[in-house]
């Protein structure tokens, strides 16, 4: 049995993964051979929590794990008192942009914040409602009055100066609109205004498109766009730490949506806004916050188009050249997710059969040496070696345990015969090999 291992989390777990997808909590319960990556992951959120800031891309061939791992990096995070957020690279969010997609990836990282009590996202209004309290208690001892005072309208003010206030001494660019709609959020916390609280949500979220229905709303000059929301970003990460959190980690999966842009011109900025970021961590520009990159190789390393096409970060990212595949650097960079070897497939294969049975109140009739049988014809089929990922051994073998349990009878033997390998890579890391050749 795995322990603590709760209901949802067994669901999500297998639901997702039959999807071919990475289940948002629970990953824990399925975790092997990625100790050192964590241990060092560990080491890297204490000198977070510390005040150092620090960047990290996850490189691995596709289905090796890397979201797997960005997941997991969440639950240990989370555990740690960090603020979690992420968000997929996709064709319409990116890092620069002149036309939306740059805003487009703030809103959807700061759709999906994340505390230890909302690990699914959607925490940043309890993120807020807590910070407000917060000011609104520090202002009654201040004042000598009760917090039930504090609430009557004749001190309100009293709260609004001091938002404003504490913003601005924590914030940067574009502090004091920051402040502004912290304090028009505070308005409809203490009215309960609803509406005001969407609104003044939309705009923090980055979900507002033109400054006139901003200021139609909220009475707000400026609105978050592509140019800015970097900065608000870091506003953020400030102000959770002011709450007490120990830092804001923002996870950015699917890199390879920045490797296929087209134009190597809109490429290279994207690539020159990863450089700031990185910059800024590693100068000390910034306190407290974590983000972690997750790509292929061909993104990494493609001299033509990949990260290592932009000269500065090539210079950054390169691997320590005493790395070997038995001597790891876990504290560079690039951190590179080895694919596990079959002793932690057959590990990985029985705690799914323990959640699987846990999901649906059974004890199917699959032992360790049908396991073994399982392996055994799949990774011995024509084209396992070069196409074969974990994602691919997984599903096949839910799929299998799906058909187990609706069927009792069926003869598993065959099933395991009936096994088939296809490359399942995405189209542009196949063109990467070619362009390779």
């Amino acid at each position: 049995m795995i322990s603590n291992l709760k209901p949802k989390e067994a669901t999500a777990i297998i639901n997702s993964l039959l999807g071919g997808v990475v289940p948002k909590i629970g990953v824990q319960h399925i975790t092997v051979g990625r100790s050192p990556e964590v241990e060092a992951f560990l080491s890297a959120l204490e000198d977070v929590k510390n005040g150092h800031s620090i960047v990290k891309f996850w490189i691995g061939e596709f289905g090796s794990g890397k979201s797997f791992m960005l997941h997991l990096l969440n639950t240990v995070a989370l555990k740690q008192k960090f603020v979690v957020a992420n968000a997929d690279f996709t064709p319409d969010n990116r890092l620069y942009s002149n036309d939306g997609k740059g805003v487009a990836l703030y809103a959807a990282i700061m759709d999906n914040v994340s505390i230890q009590t909302k690990p699914e996202g959607g925490a940043l209004p309890t993120l807020l409602d807590k910070w407000i309290e917060q000011i609104m208690m520090q202002t009654a001892q201040s004042n000598g009055i009760s917090l039930g005072e504090i609430r009557d309208e004749q001190h309100q003010q009293l709260v609004q100066n001091d938002i404003m206030k504490t913003v601005n001494e924590i914030t940067e660019v574009g502090g004091f609109d920051f402040a502004w709609v912290v304090v028009k959020y505070y308005e409809g916390f203490i009215k309960e205004d609803d509406l005001l609280r969407r609104n003044a949500l939309k705009w923090l979220k980055g979900e507002y498109k033109t400054k006139t229905e901003a200021r139609a709303d909220l009475g707000v000059r400026e609105i978050i766009n592509d140019l800015n929301y970097y900065d608000m970003l870091k506003n953020f990460c400030k102000l959770f730490v002011s709450i007490g959190y120990s830092g804001f980690m923002i996870n950015l999966d699917e890199a390879i949506n920045l490797y296929k842009i087209s134009t190597s011109v809109m490429r290279e900025k994207n690539y020159e806004k990863i450089l700031s970021i990185y910059n800024d961590c590693f100068q000390g520009k910034i306190s407290n916050l974590f983000i972690n990159f997750a790509g292929t190789k061909e993104v990494l390393e493609n001299p033509r188009r990949g990260l290592f096409s932009y000269q500065a970060l090539k210079s950054r990212l390169e691997t320590n050249k005493f790395e070997t595949q038995q001597i790891r650097d876990f504290a560079q960079p690039v951190i590179r997710l080895m694919p596990l070897d079959h002793n932690e497939i057959f590990v990985l294969l029985k705690k799914l059969k323990l959640v699987f049975d846990f999901n649906y109140k059974i004890d199917l009739a699959v032992t360790d040496t049908d396991i073994q049988q399982f392996m055994e014809e799949l990774f011995n089929k024509p084209g396992a070696n070069e196409f074969l990922t974990p994602r691919e051994v997984i599903r096949d073998f839910l799929n299998i345990l799906s058909i187990i349990r609706q069927n009792p009878n069926v003869d598993k033997k065959k099933l395991f015969g009936d096994l088939e390998i296809k490359d399942e890579r995405p189209n542009e890391t196949i063109l990467a090999d070619i362009e390779e050749l």
